[in-house]
């Protein structure tokens, strides 16, 4: 509702059924998702359809399906030999691979939750934390039922240990790029109030937000098949697992990207 005095409106935030009041802010506004309705009673079907990709990419690995199989073969052998040819390739793959790893895309979620918190958006800092636990706990307990090992090749650029499926790191890098389009996308840009300038932001924030995201996701994907210790299928399923999840703790917990109504 609107604000006085020179400091320009104050700003509420929806969060469940609450309004909660944010401090008046100067020039231009940033604006958090709107939590959305309470979970329906579709809310289950719809967590599990967003599983059923991944659970029949499994079934295929785990009938050990000869197209599937040959695929990753051949991949890893083209990647691997690419990767043996080029050291700094490897080393720009390593790196990238270390800098988006699950655990420092852990770290970033947890200050964004303490961000989240501090801007009264509680309900959504409990949607970010439910989302990387979630996929956080459900990609080792799938690599032991799946019991998939690791590529094996001659002269080996990188090292793992574990299973291979599904990948960790493409599964968290999915993760963290659905927390960053949920949480940062920008609204789309409402009128100009009296004395309160027009909020949301152009399709350039929006395009920034969405480059970063998929950066994040396929880029640290790939890198662990350049790399030479997931097969590509690994990589596949962690991508898919890790949508599923946003999607479906999105679902569950009613956090949908989507502009403010303005009264």
């Amino acid at each position: 509702m609107p604000g006085s005095g020179p400091g320009g409106a104050g700003r509420t935030i929806a969060v469940g059924s609450d309004r909660r009041s944010l401090p008046p802010t100067s020039g231009r506004q940033q604006r958090l998702p709107v939590v959305g309705a309470a979970p329906s009673s579709r809310t289950p079907a719809v967590s599990l359809l967003t599983f059923l990709p991944f659970a029949l990419l499994a079934g295929l690995v785990l009938n050990g399906w000869p197209p599937l199989h040959r695929l990753d073969a051949t991949v890893t052998e083209h990647l691997h030999g690419y990767a043996v040819a080029h050291p700094l390739w490897v080393r720009v793959m390593s790196v990238w691979t270390d800098a988006f790893a699950p655990m420092p895309l852990r770290v970033a979620a947890l200050f964004l939750v303490l961000w989240l918190v501090r801007r009264g958006a509680r309900r959504l800092a409990v949607w970010v934390v439910t989302t990387m636990v979630v996929g956080g706990l459900l990609g080792p307990l799938l690599k032991l039922l799946v019991g998939r090992a690791r590529p094996e090749l001659p002269d080996p650029v990188a090292e793992a240990p574990g299973l291979a499926f599904p990948s960790g790191h493409a599964l968290n890098a999915m993760l963290a790029a659905g927390v960053l389009v949920v949480v940062f996308l920008p609204r789309p840009s409402t009128p100009a109030r009296a004395g309160q300038p027009a909020t949301g932001a152009g399709p350039g924030v929006q395009a920034a937000v969405w480059l970063g995201a998929l950066l994040i996701a396929l880029v640290t994907g790939f890198s662990r098949v350049a790399l030479g210790v997931h097969w590509s299928s690994d990589v596949l399923a962690g991508w898919l697992l890790g949508l599923a999840v946003v999607i479906a703790t999105t679902a569950a917990l009613g956090v949908w990207p989507r502009a403010a109504s303005h009264r």
